[in-house]
C-alpha cells in the first residue's frame, strides 16, 4: 500500500551546478534557490581543523584571515580537488536549499553537472561526495548538455546545436543533437584563469600585487576580449601592495592592458570552437550555420567575447539570457521533465 505524501515526506530533489567559483542549486518545482561562492573557511585549533564558514561568508574572508584560518576552494577546474571539504560544502548547500531541517522529507535525488573532461575517478568523487552529503540517488549530467537545455536549445530533436559554456574552471564546447553529444571538448580556461592573467599582467607592468577579488572586479568592470581602438579604452584605479616598496599603493589600469592580459585565453577559447566546427558532420554544420552559436556561463559575459568569436567563425554568436544560471536550470529541467531524463546518467 502506498503511504500518503504527508507520511512519506515531501520531495526536495535538487540539481546542482557545482562550479569552481560558484555553486548554484535548483530545487524541484521551485527553480533556483541558492547561488553562493564555492569557498570554505577552515579554522585550526590545537591541531584540529573545523569548518568556520561556507559560501558567501567564507568568500568575505579571502585574503583577510589570521594564520589559523585558511580559505580554500574545494573545486578546481570544475571537479573536486578536496573531497572531504567538498562533501561538507555540498551538505551545507543542500541543507540551506531545503530550508534547514526537514524531518519528514525523504533524502533527495540530486543531479550534478560535470565537465566532459572529467575522469572516472573524478566522477566517482563527485558521486561519493553527494551520496555522503545525503543524496538518495545521484545523476550526472554533462555541463554542456545542461547549459544547452537551460539556454532553451532543442537538444531532444534531430537538429544540430552548438554551445560554448565558459565557467569558472573550464570552457565546454559541444555539438548536440537527439539527447546526445555529437562532439564535446573541454579546455581548462575559465573565469579563474582570467582573474589570474589579469593579476599577473598588473604585477608585471606596475609591480603591484592584487588579490583575486580585486582581479575579478577589474574583469567585470573593464575586462574585454578585444583591444580598444585607441589601445587604451576605459581606465580604473586599482589598489594593492607595491612589490618594490612593500607598501599599499594605487595605480591606474586600462582596458587595453586587460585585453592584452586576456589575449592568450581568448585565443584558446576561439581555437577550441574552431576545432569543434572542423570536426562537425556536414548535416549538423548546416544546422549550426542557420542557428549560430550560443554562449553560456559567467565567462561569456566578458565584454566583446561574442564579437571576437563571431568574427573568427563567421557565424552569429548569441549570449544566452541569464547565462550564469543556464547549467543549473538545465540540470533542473532534466530532473523534472521525463522527456529529458535520458540526458543524465546514473552515477
Amino acid at each position: 500500500m502506498r503511504l500518503p505524501r504527508f507520511l512519506t515526506g515531501a520531495s526536495y530533489d535538487l540539481a546542482i551546478d557545482l562550479g569552481t567559483v560558484n555553486t548554484v542549486v535548483y530545487l524541484r518545482n521551485r527553480g533556483i534557490v541558492l547561488n553562493e561562492p564555492s569557498v570554505v573557511a577552515l579554522e585550526t585549533l590545537n591541531g584540529i581543523s573545523r569548518v568556520r564558514a561556507i559560501g558567501a561568508e567564507a568568500k568575505l574572508m579571502l585574503g583577510k584571515t589570521p594564520d589559523n584560518v585558511r580559505t580554500i576552494r574545494p573545486m578546481r577546474d570544475g571537479v573536486i580537488a578536496d573531497i572531504d571539504v567538498a562533501e561538507q560544502m555540498i551538505k551545507y548547500f543542500i541543507g540551506k536549499a531545503r530550508g534547514g531541517s526537514r524531518k519528514l522529507a525523504r533524502d533527495p535525488e540530486i543531479a550534478i553537472s560535470i565537465p566532459s573532461s572529467a575522469t572516472q575517478v573524478e566522477r566517482r568523487a563527485i558521486q561519493q561526495a553527494a551520496s555522503n552529503a545525503g543524496a538518495r540517488k545521484v545523476y550526472l549530467i554533462e555541463e554542456s548538455m545542461a547549459a544547452a537545455i537551460g539556454a532553451g536549445l532543442r537538444v531532444i530533436e534531430p537538429l544540430g546545436a552548438m554551445i560554448v559554456d565558459i565557467g569558472g574552471g573550464t570552457t565546454e564546447v559541444a555539438i548536440l543533437s537527439l539527447r546526445g553529444l555529437a562532439y564535446s571538448a573541454s579546455v581548462r580556461v575559465g573565469g579563474d584563469r582570467m582573474d589570474d592573467a589579469i593579476a599577473s599582467g598588473i604585477r608585471r607592468k606596475h609591480n603591484l600585487m592584487i588579490g583575486e577579488a580585486t582581479a575579478e572586479r577589474i574583469k567585470v568592470e573593464i575586462g574585454t576580449a578585444r583591444m580598444p581602438a585607441d589601445g587604451v579604452g576605459a581606465v580604473m584605479k586599482v589598489r594593492g601592495r607595491d612589490l618594490v616598496k612593500g607598501m599599499p599603493a594605487e595605480v591606474e589600469v586600462s582596458q587595453g592592458e586587460i585585453a592584452q592580459s586576456l589575449a592568450d585565453l581568448t585565443a584558446q577559447i576561439v581555437q577550441a570552437t574552431l576545432s569543434a566546427l572542423e570536426k562537425t558532420e556536414p548535416e549538423l554544420a548546416s544546422d549550426i550555420y542557420d542557428q549560430g552559436i550560443v554562449m553560456t556561463g559567467g565567462g561569456s559575459l566578458l565584454a566583446q567575447l561574442d564579437e571576437v568569436l563571431s568574427d573568427a567563425t563567421g557565424l552569429p554568436v548569441i549570449v544566452a539570457e541569464n547565462a550564469l544560471m543556464c547549467v543549473a536550470n538545465g540540470a533542473g529541467r532534466a530532473l523534472e521533465d521525463p522527456e529529458y531524463r535520458g540526458v543524465m546518467s546514473d552515477a
